[in-house]
């Protein structure tokens, strides 16, 4: 590690969660230089869903390569990104009955925010957007704009301004709907919050410590946004491509998003490729008004042709996605359950998943640190590192997704110093 600490940058974050050299990754798994395996529960922050090496998207990667197939493009036409956008079309919107444009921005989910907050400017000319607590969304000085914690907006050196940030599902508790206090706002003159150009959220804030917005908000959200012609933004970079299920995370709660964000694991590779989605009638961008470099990345787009043929064009891989959730779910009630010493609560939905420690902030840190020396690698989230964030492949192997969620027990009875009460899945079915 001496050269990493010698010469990178004091920024550097996860190689101080995880300090060592991996060398391989192969589906859930990562191997370092001494040969020690680790599950991963990290899946490169959600831009592998469908694991290391995909042994289907590569083929297709390097036949595309090996014959000289155009690599960098820019937004000029060729044959991968033709490609992308027919399958896209024919397997993801269709089916779903949507009706979108689709623009390529720079590869990285921020400069999709970024695109995505200045088109909703521009189509209602007001600056004013809303935003949500504990919401993540970038860090380019626009999209940090609307991301509420502290220790990211301080870095920027100054407020970014034009986003009002209000409570998010659940904030104020269980019992209060928060659209309703954003609709006071809205219809007050007196409540100093501007009519914004859109609301951006969060269906599942990851960063934030996987809040889950129930979909009976989402629909009032939407209806709130309907009510004063509000743009509704979905940021879906980090929970989209099947991270709750279906495609889109929103998707079982029956709204229709003017714009969505989608980046993380588009591509299915991890190669940077971001879009934007808008409802066409707001696509009024002049030819080059939002540019940049790198917004043809032709490999991302064989790569992401690929994943979207092999995985989505039936329902069966929403099935095995779901089906593994529910085991997550069930193992991390049963820790919350059976070592009350932690104060744990769960929370989350689909195959992002969280065990919160709401009363010791730090016993997150500790478990996971623990965990990492067991061979797990796993991140906290929150804006107190307060949520064990749990965010496997969704190709990960049953068998697999069992060891890790062994782990990650062994690991809450080490730092908690308590006897293990052994998981059993018949008696987790037989609770339910």
């Amino acid at each position: 590690m001496e050269i990493f600490n010698r010469l990178e940058s004091e920024v550097r974050g996860y190689i101080r969660s995880f300090p060592t050299v991996f060398t391989e990754a192969k589906g859930a798994l990562l191997t370092n230089e001494e040969g020690n395996e680790y599950v991963d529960f990290f899946a490169g922050a959600g831009s592998l869903n469908y694991g290391h090496n995909n042994p289907v998207l590569k083929e297709h990667l390097i036949a595309y390569m090996e014959s000289d197939g155009v690599t960098h493009g820019l937004d000029m036409a060729t044959e991968a990104k033709q490609a992308f956008l027919q399958t896209f079309e024919d397997k993801i919107l269709r089916p779903r009955n949507m009706r979108y444009k689709i623009q390529f921005t720079g590869p990285t989910g921020t400069n999709a925010v970024e695109a995505a907050l200045k088109l909703a400017r521009m189509v209602k000319k007001r600056e004013n957007v809303i935003s949500f607590t504990h919401g993540f969304h970038g860090l380019s000085m626009g999209s940090l704009g609307a991301t509420s914690n502290r220790k990211f907006r301080e870095s920027a050196g100054m407020t970014p301004p034009g986003v009002t940030f209000l409570p998010f599902d659940g904030y104020l508790g269980e019992d209060i709907d928060t659209t309703e206090y954003l609709e006071k706002v809205l219809t007050d003159p007196g409540s100093g919050v501007d009519l914004p150009a859109a609301v951006i959220v969060e269906t599942v804030q990851g960063e934030g410590g996987v809040n889950v917005a129930s979909f009976e908000w989402l629909r009032s959200l939407e209806q709130v946004c309907r009510n004063h012609g509000i743009l509704l933004i979905v940021d879906d970079i980090q929970v989209g491509c099947g991270r709750t299920g279906p495609f889109f995370s929103f998707e079982k709660a029956g709204i229709s998003p003017d714009i969505i964000t989608l980046s993380k694991s588009l591509s299915g590779y991890g190669l940077p490729m971001s879009i934007v989605l808008m409802k066409p009638e707001l696509d009024i961008w002049k030819p080059g008004a939002h540019t940049g470099t790198f917004r043809g990345n032709n490999l991302a787009f064989v790569t992401a042709k690929a994943a979207i043929d092999e995985y989505w064009s039936d329902d069966r891989f929403t099935k095995e996605v779901e089906a593994k959730a529910k085991l997550m779910r069930d193992w991390l009630e049963h820790i919350a359950e059976s070592y009350p010493e932690g104060g744990f609560s769960v929370r989350g939905r689909g195959m992002v998943q969280a065990i919160c420690t709401e009363e010791d902030h730090s016993l997150a840190d500790k478990i996971t640190a623990a965990a990492f020396k067991r061979g797990l690698v796993i991140e906290t989230s929150g804006s107190n590192s307060e949520a064990i964030k749990l965010l496997p492949s969704l190709t990960i192997e049953e068998d697999l997704l069992e060891k890790g969620l062994q782990l990650l027990e062994e690991s809450v009875v080490e730092i908690l110093g308590v006897k293990p009460a052994p998981y059993s899945r018949m008696t987790a079915g037989a609770k339910k």
